[in-house]
């Protein structure tokens, strides 16, 4: 098992080989009661962009780091893909939902990483 920092890299190069924009980097390690210790947000234009990214997601990390999602919601519909990796949960929306769901302002006392998005 590699470490947290390692895979947060391997997520977030993951959804950028696929266009994913937007992306954030939720650090919750000093906030207690927490369901994970870091969240990625990001986004996909379509449906079909949301399910690549998830995708892409999965493969590098069971390829790079030997590890496998404990579970992953929303693959179907495409809207709100959820991928939980116990220390890392990792959020893949459309932009609709992701406004509408406003996951970022539910953690005011996280820090923040935004990431640039690559062309």
């Amino acid at each position: 098992m590699i470490e947290t920092k390692k895979q947060i890299t391997l997520i977030t190069e993951a959804i950028q080989e696929k266009k994913g924009q937007n992306i954030v980097i939720v650090d919750l390690t000093t906030i207690d009661d927490t369901i994970c210790e870091y969240m990625v947000i990001c986004e996909g234009s379509s449906p079909n962009q949301v399910r690549a990214v998830a995708e892409s997601v999965g493969d590098s990390l069971r390829i790079n780091a030997n590890e496998r999602p404990i579970h992953v919601a929303g693959v179907e519909n495409a809207e709100w893909v959820a991928m939980d990796y116990s220390d890392i949960t990792v959020h893949i929306f459309l932009p609709e939902s992701r406004t509408f769901y406003n996951l970022e302002t539910l953690w005011a006392d996280a820090k923040l990483t935004h990431l640039p998005a690559i062309d």
